[in-house]
């Protein structure tokens, strides 16, 4: 018999999606079952498009509402560990409505169930680390990054999230990294929309091809084709002459797996993880493309020799589905704390 469930819900700049985890740990939705998100309508239509999306979940696999203990829900960054948006508002949400939004405890008000905040790569992260460890998940730790309009992150010790003080744990983004090595000589250090300079979203991010990547590369392949569009429509374009073995499209996928591997060489010093998890679009490629970014984030990552013999550098699962997935791991956790 179904004790009780808890629904994930993964809140994007476009979409919503949803699932259902039952007390067994089974997950109950194996589609994605997306809705509209309506972020950029301003928060009552997005508050009412996260309640949609909560029913439409709870239709697909007919359990009833009075099941449902806790509801967990993911956004993208920057925002508190209470779900508080940054006064900036969420990177790509665009309404002004949104700067200093407690998205959290407004979608709680308006549902009735208690929900759990997590971010978007922390919701991943966690459900990374579970699908890797299973039962075994709170003897383990891992740290992910994942590279997709910025670079978000997780670090998960003993099975759960690390948050921090404010709630900005795991922002592996706007962690300064070493340029040497990394640039070509002459290279200008690239900047962040954070303000930040030669920090891992300068590289490592789809705005970072478009700052600072792209323009330096096409100086350096005068007459390619990329050259002839706008640059926020080439820099989308990149990954899939990358897959077709462009020359220049793989030196800036190259530099952008040397930065995540910078990323996991500090992460060895501070939390000596258990696994290196990679996620976002990067890995959304041609399989034969996919692994040689990997490999060369593998390759990127200084580490002991005791840590070499034990830590694994791989991907994270299931991507479409790992932020709702992971919300709701963190609901069931919650429920069986209370």
């Amino acid at each position: 018999m179904l004790d009780w469930v808890a629904v994930g819900i993964d809140n994007g700049g476009t979409a919503n999606n949803g699932t259902v985890l039952d007390s067994g740990g089974r997950f109950l939705v194996d589609t994605m079952a997306e809705l509209p998100s309506l972020v950029r309508e301003g928060p009552d239509k997005a508050i009412q498009s996260l309640i949609d999306s909560f029913d439409k979940v709870l239709a697909m696999t007919g359990v009833p509402r009075e099941k449902v203990r806790a509801v967990g829900l993911d956004t993208p960054g920057p925002a508190s560990a209470t779900g508080v948006l940054s006064t900036r508002g969420a990177t790509n949400f665009g309404h002004p409505g949104w700067g200093g939004f407690d998205i959290r405890s407004a979608f709680e008000e308006r549902l009735g169930i208690p929900v759990v905040y997590n971010n978007d790569g922390n919701a991943a992260a966690l459900y990374a680390h579970h699908v890797r460890y299973g039962a075994g998940s709170a003897a383990r730790s891992s740290v992910a990054a994942i590279v997709g309009t910025g670079l978000g992150g997780g670090v998960i010790q003993d099975g759960r999230v690390v948050r921090g003080a404010s709630g900005v744990a795991g922002e592996l983004g706007h962690l300064p990294i070493p340029m040497e090595g990394l640039l070509e000589e002459g290279q200008p250090v690239p900047s962040c929309n954070c303000g930040l300079n030669a920090d891992a979203e300068s590289v490592a991010s789809l705005t970072g091809i478009v700052r600072n990547l792209l323009p330096y590369w096409l100086a350096r392949f005068p007459g390619h084709e990329l050259a002839d569009a706008p640059v926020t429509k080439a820099a989308k374009l990149v990954r899939g002459y990358a897959e077709r073995g462009d020359k220049m499209a793989l030196e800036i996928f190259r530099q952008q797996a040397m930065a995540v591997g910078a990323v996991f060489s500090i992460a060895a010093k501070f939390t000596d993880p258990d696994t290196y998890f990679v996620g976002g679009g990067v890995i959304e490629a041609a399989p034969h493309f996919r692994d040689w970014f990997l490999a060369t984030v593998r390759e990127s990552t200084s580490l002991l020799a005791e840590q070499a013999q034990v830590a694994e550098v791989t991907l994270v699962p299931d991507l479409d589905m790992a932020g709702a997935r992971g919300s709701a791991i963190a609901a069931a956790e919650w429920i069986q704390g209370h």
